[in-house]
Parts: C-alpha cells; sequence; structure tokens
C-alpha cells in the first residue's frame, strides 16, 4: 500500500512522486509518505516510525509528502519552516507572530499572551514568511547583535576592573579592620595592666602592714622574754623583783593592745577580691561587629579624563524640523530619555546601541524631562504651561496632565513633590495632582535668585537641590527648599544642564562657553571636563550615568547627542 512506502533498487524502472531521502542515500528507492520539517527531508513508512519511537526525533514536525518539496532534487525550492522550539510549551515550535508587539512564539503562547490583540496582527509565520521576511532586517539584527556583544564584552571588561578593584580594596578594609580589632585589645591590655597593678599595689598595702605587725608582735615578744628572765633572776632581791614586775606589767599592757589593735585590722576578714565589670561583658556580648560595614561610593576629587566619545544621531524618519533636543535623563532601566522641541516628540535611545527604539508625538513642544519611576515620566512642555505625562513600557504614550500658569522649563521629582523652573525668576513646586504647594525666587533677605532659572537636580540622598541659572550659574538649597549658596566661574558661561556623579560632583553645561566643567560638592571648580574641540556647540542638558562612566550631553539645533564615556 502507498501510505507504508513501497521500496526498489535503484536498478527499478518504477518511479515514486517523492521518495525518502535517507534510503536514497543508502542506495535504495523507498517511496516518501511523510516530509520532516527539522530534517529537510523526506520518509518513508519506517522512517516516520522511527520518528516516532526515538524520543530526539518525536517532536518533529511530520507533513504529509505532497506539502514537501515536489520538485525533489531541488533544494533550494523546499517549504521553510521555523524549527525553533517554544522554551515554556516543549515541544512546540515557534511559528506565531504578533505584529502589535513584534513578538514571536507558539500557537499557545499567541493565545495565551496576546488573544487581546487584534487578529489581523496575528501571523503564521510559515504561511506569511515573504511578507514578513526582510533580509535588510536579518542583517541591521546581525549588526545589532554584534554591537550588543561588543558592549558586553566592553561591560564585562570593566566588571573585571571592578572586581580587581574591589579586590584591593578588600584587602584594604581587612587590614583597617585587624589595625583596629589590635588597638582594642592593646586597650584592653592596658586596662588588664591597670587592673593588675591595682591589685599588685593593694597586696603591697596589706603586706607592708602585715609586716609591721607581725616585727611589733615579734618585739613584744623579745621585750616580754627578756622580762621574764629579768623578773627570774630578781628572786631574793624583793625591791629588783617588784620593779621588774611593775615593767614586765606594762609591757603585758601594751601587748594586750597591740593583739587587741591587730586582731581588729589584718585578722578582719580582709582579702583581695577582683570584681569583673559585667556591664563592659553585656555590651561586649552585645556587638555583632568591632565597626560598621557599608557599601559606599569612593569620591572622587581629581577631574575626570575623557576616555572616547560617540555621535548619537537621534533624527527619525516622522521628524520635519531639525532636532532641538532641550533636555536629558536615564530611565530606571538606564536607557536615555531626549526631548526633541523643534519637533514635538520624546525619544528614548537604546544606550547599548545607541539608537533611537521608541518615538512619541506631543501636543506640544517639550522641554525638561524626568522621570517618576520605572514606567512613568514627566515633560515639562514649555509655551503650553504644562507638564506632560507619559507612560513608559513597550510604547510610550501620552497620558494625562498638569496645567500651570507659567512657562515650564526644567522638570525634577522628588519625593512625589514636582519641581519645575520657568526659565526666568522662579522655581514652583507642585503635588503629584497639580496643587502649587511652593513658589521660590527670594532669599531670606529678599534679593532674587534667579534670573534664567533652567535645570534641576537633587543629591543621591535628597538632601541638596541644584539648579542652573543661565547667568548666575548653579544656586543650591537643602532639601526642603531652603536656600544656601550659589556658585560659578568664569570658565562657564550661561549654565543649563545640571547633573551629579553620586561621587561628590557636579557637571555644568555652558551654553556659550561649549564645555563641561566640573565642581565639588562645596561648588569649587575642579577643571572643564568636555570642551568646545570634543564636539560641543551650544549644549543643552547633560546626564551622568555612573554605572558605565558615562556623560550624554544634549545639544540645540543638532541630531546629534554627544555620548563621553570617562576613565575612573
Amino acid at each position: 500500500m502507498a501510505d507504508k512506502g513501497r521500496s526498489m533498487d535503484k536498478m527499478s524502472e518504477e518511479t515514486f512522486d517523492f521518495i525518502c531521502t535517507n534510503c536514497d542515500s543508502n542506495g535504495k528507492i523507498v517511496e516518501a509518505v511523510r516530509y520532516c520539517i527539522e530534517c529537510r527531508g523526506y520518509c518513508c513508512q519506517t522512517c516516520t516510525d522511527t520518528h516516532t519511537t526515538i524520543v530526539m526525533l518525536k517532536n518533529h514536525n511530520l507533513l504529509d509528502a505532497s506539502q514537501g518539496n515536489q520538485a525533489s532534487n531541488q533544494p533550494g525550492s523546499l517549504p521553510e519552516f521555523p524549527t525553533e522550539r517554544c522554551t515554556l510549551h516543549k515541544g512546540k515550535v515557534i511559528d506565531m507572530y504578533c505584529e502589535d508587539h513584534n513578538e514571536v512564539g507558539c500557537s499557545t503562547c499567541i493565545s495565551t499572551n496576546h488573544r487581546t490583540c487584534p487578529e489581523k496582527s496575528i501571523y503564521s509565520i510559515p504561511d506569511m514568511i515573504d511578507t514578513l521576511f526582510k533580509l535588510g532586517d536579518c542583517k541591521q539584527i546581525q549588526s545589532r547583535l554584534r554591537d550588543m556583544m561588543v558592549s558586553l564584552t566592553t561591560l564585562g571588561k570593566s566588571k573585571n576592573d571592578r572586581l580587581e578593584d574591589l579586590q584591593v580594596i578588600k584587602k584594604e578594609e581587612m587590614n583597617k579592620v585587624t589595625k583596629f580589632q589590635k588597638a582594642l585589645e592593646s586597650i584592653i591590655r592596658k586596662a588588664g595592666d591597670a587592673t593588675r597593678n591595682e591589685i599588685e599595689s593593694k597586696y603591697k598595702e596589706l603586706e607592708k602592714e602585715i609586716l609591721q605587725e607581725k616585727q611589733d608582735a615579734e618585739r613584744n615578744e623579745a621585750s616580754l622574754k627578756e622580762s621574764g628572765e629579768k623578773n627570774k633572776k630578781a628572786e631574793g632581791n624583793r625591791a629588783q623583783r617588784f620593779v621588774c614586775s611593775k615593767v614586765a606589767e606594762k609591757k603585758i599592757k601594751e601587748a594586750e593592745i597591740q593583739i587587741s589593735k591587730q586582731t581588729g585590722s589584718t585578722d578582719d576578714g580582709r582579702q583581695l577580691a577582683f570584681k569583673p565589670d559585667q556591664s563592659l561583658m553585656k555590651y561586649l556580648n552585645r556587638l555583632h561587629g568591632i565597626g560598621m560595614v557599608n557599601v559606599i561610593t569612593k569620591k572622587k576629587t581629581d577631574l575626570y579624563q575623557m576616555k572616547g566619545s560617540k555621535d548619537i544621531n537621534i533624527k527619525v524618519n516622522d521628524d520635519s524640523e531639525t532636532c532641538y533636543s532641550a533636555s536629558c535623563c536615564l530611565t530606571y532601566d538606564n536607557q536615555l530619555l531626549v526631548t526633541d522641541n523643534n519637533n514635538n516628540e520624546l525619544k528614548l535611545i537604546n544606550t547599548h546601541t545607541m539608537r533611537v527604539v521608541d518615538n512619541c508625538q506631543l501636543n506640544d513642544a517639550p522641554c525638561g524631562v524626568c522621570c517618576i519611576n520605572d514606567n512613568e515620566v514627566a515633560v515639562a512642555c514649555g509655551y503650553a504651561d504644562k507638564i506632560q505625562f507619559v507612560s513608559y513600557g513597550k510604547k510610550m504614550t501620552p497620558t494625562r496632565h498638569i496645567n500651570t500658569s507659567h512657562f515650564c522649563y526644567g522638570i525634577s521629582i522628588r519625593n512625589d513633590k514636582i519641581y519645575v523652573t520657568d526659565c526666568e525668576y522662579s522655581l514652583y513646586i507642585y503635588d503629584m495632582t497639580g496643587n502649587l504647594l511652593q513658589t521660590i525666587s527670594q532669599d531670606n533677605a529678599g534679593n532674587k535668585l534667579f534670573s534664567c532659572s533652567s535645570h534641576v537636580t537633587f543629591s543621591e540622598s535628597g538632601d541638596r537641590m541644584y539648579v542652573s541659572d543661565g547667568n548666575k550659574g548653579v544656586v543650591c538649597f537643602d532639601g526642603k527648599g531652603n536656600y544656601q549658596s550659589s556658585f560659578s566661574d568664569s570658565v562657564l558661561k550661561n549654565a543649563d544642564g545640571v547633573c551629579l556623579d553620586g561621587r561628590g560632583n557636579i557637571f555644568v553645561v555652558g551654553y556659550n562657553s561649549y564645555n563641561v566643567v566640573q565642581f565639588n560638592q562645596d561648588g569649587k571648580k575642579i577643571g572643564a571636563v568636555i570642551k568646545r574641540q570634543n564636539g560641543l556647540l551650544h549644549p543643552r542638558s547633560i546626564c551622568c550615568d555612573p554605572k558605565m562612566n558615562r556623560l550624554f550631553v544634549t545639544m540645540s539645533n543638532s541630531k546629534v547627542v554627544k555620548m563621553f564615556e570617562l576613565h575612573r
């Protein structure tokens, strides 16, 4: 019967529509009844049965032979089916594609995770491969894979360097513990020596007293013995014997007094006794260590040195105007958000591939941007006088907004409070629902704090707030918004973007000095990290990636965002 597969040797003149690929390679012509996708060959009934009995072949997809290569000896025309197996649903082939989420999966994945997706966005990969497959896309993916591998290799190397540094630091800190322990042991030894010396001192006092009393007793004993002998010798001489008796009587009284006094002194039960300080013992027993161990960020006090740079092209096909990125920030997953004021867009850049991976059209021109959490960002929309919220996930989407009564330029969010500058004289503080809580424009003496308030940033702990000002440099506040100080420098012209490195340094961009200047947290200039010759032209904003030791700088009227890698 045909479905069992008929067999003949190669000398036979009988032909079949489909022949078994495996048997043909062994010199036999056997009629094929199935086509195996994974083996990319035809199977006779025997080979088909083998597929059902061998564990490694059980999950192969077997089609009817007529669905295989009808022009048998033409490998290029073999049907194309995915062979990748689903890791969640064992044995099922990944042969479906959801266009909305740009994800592939098996039929179970699609029916479970994409059941709400429009039917028109779900495709069978084998059926639609001519439409879905684009060689250019695959080449681009290959290029991105190579880029990512380079990035991961670089990351791995930096982690190895960090591990080496960490081992050195560990040894140094262990030595500090040992040194401190020895110091404590020295203190305890000194305290022990002092206690032993005290015992020795008190022992000598008692010893001296007892020896003195012993000597007094021996002296009185000798005196009494002498009186007794004299009294004995005076026998026959009553006058002398009378005198000896009276002298002996006096010595007896003195001896009685001595015995009485000495019995009440050193024989009163006094002993040396050491009583340990139990409070000290309890305190020591409560200790879990001899100090606190924390993971801290080591302060950097010298000038950063540039290691390299890269231009990131933020222009996308939808852009009709020259890009103008007024602000940037890093997301919680370390991607870069930039505003494009001229094109009314918020753009997301993959910081590994350095490519725009998403862009969100806004109704108004955006200025400042900051992250609220891992799925929402806030955008200050300048002349629209509003704060626009955007959901951040698989696709950025504008959501609610807050209307204000002023121009909105720089923005930052801390402890559920929104801090917004107006590019003029004030800093406004709102709650998350849009209620104005405070306006900061003057110090306690009534002096104006700003003349061109720009960007806002906070120290990692939130105890310090820094506001850049185009004319005054950087204005510093405590975490509650109380004015502390201001700083600038002659090398910094028209301060705009400001950010911190988490290691005690502040980076400020000079819009008209074409540079990035590094200050310490007290406002003392350390030096210019990035200069005009490094490609800066009217820089607008800056953000720091401390994990990778990188600075991102945006510029006005430019499609380029500069990435600068720094030496640690």
